[in-house]
């Protein structure tokens, strides 16, 4: 893999100065943009997507509010898996940063001294817009664009060539898909034990369900109303 950095004539490294002169011709308030955007800008947008999803999946309630939040919680665990992953395999193929095989790229951010492949960022942000795909397939869809911008802009910012962003897409998506049964079969019965408990079930529905799934009488409403309600009937 390290061979691919040597070669000017290689389409990979062709690519790289392609995308990499955008943020030369740039202004530089549009390369300080994409600086953040590429660092931390896209990983918080992907988070809050997740939270947002969250929210309303709480809001809503349901017999599929369990498992949706299973869905959700999984998607930060894949990504932690995901760059665990990771780690072997930077180690084996040891491809530096293409900024030092390379004149003449305009570098957004410093102290990259770590190896290129496969991009952490882009594994992060694929896993978690997997992750949240899987739960709700209009937030994902925005999730995997962002994905992909987060590739980009990492060879835009002249950190990592196409193929690192490439692999990191690639693993992600596999990490998040491929461990999605077994990671489902776990969290979603823990997920409605949550949601069954008298303290947290908050956090998988504000409209609570018993044992057999059915909403608890005066559960869609609030504490107070529902008491009155209640007491009314009485």
């Amino acid at each position: 893999m390290a061979g691919l950095a040597e070669s000017g004539s290689n389409p990979d490294v062709d690519l790289l100065y392609d995308i990499n002169g955008l943020a030369k011709a740039a202004p530089p308030w549009v390369d300080h943009l994409m600086e953040f955007v590429g660092e931390y800008g896209l990983l918080f947008a992907l988070l809050a997507l997740l939270a947002w999803c969250w929210w309303g999946v709480r809001r809503r309630g349901g017999a599929d509010a369990a498992p949706t939040v299973a869905a959700l919680v999984w998607a930060p665990l894949a990504a932690g898996v995901a760059v665990l992953v990771n780690v072997p395999i930077r180690g084996f193929v040891e491809r530096r940063r293409p900024f030092l095989d390379h004149e003449g790229l305009e570098v957004l951010v410093d102290g990259k001294n770590d190896y290129s492949f496969v991009s952490d960022h882009a594994t992060l942000c694929m896993a978690l817009a997997v992750g949240l795909f899987l739960a709700n397939r209009r937030l994902g869809i925005i999730g995997l664009v962002l994905g992909l911008l987060g590739g980009f802009i990492r060879v835009y910012m002249g950190v990592h060539y196409p193929t690192d962003v490439v692999g990191g897409l690639a693993l992600g998506t596999a990490v998040a898909l491929l461990l999605s049964p077994p990671a489902m079969a776990l969290l979603t019965p823990l997920m409605r034990a949550v949601e069954r408990s008298p303290r947290g079930g908050w956090l998988v529905s504000a409209r609570r369900r018993d044992e057999r799934g059915r909403v608890a009488p005066g559960a869609s409403r609030s504490g107070a109303a529902g008491a009155e309600e209640r007491d009314l009937a009485a």
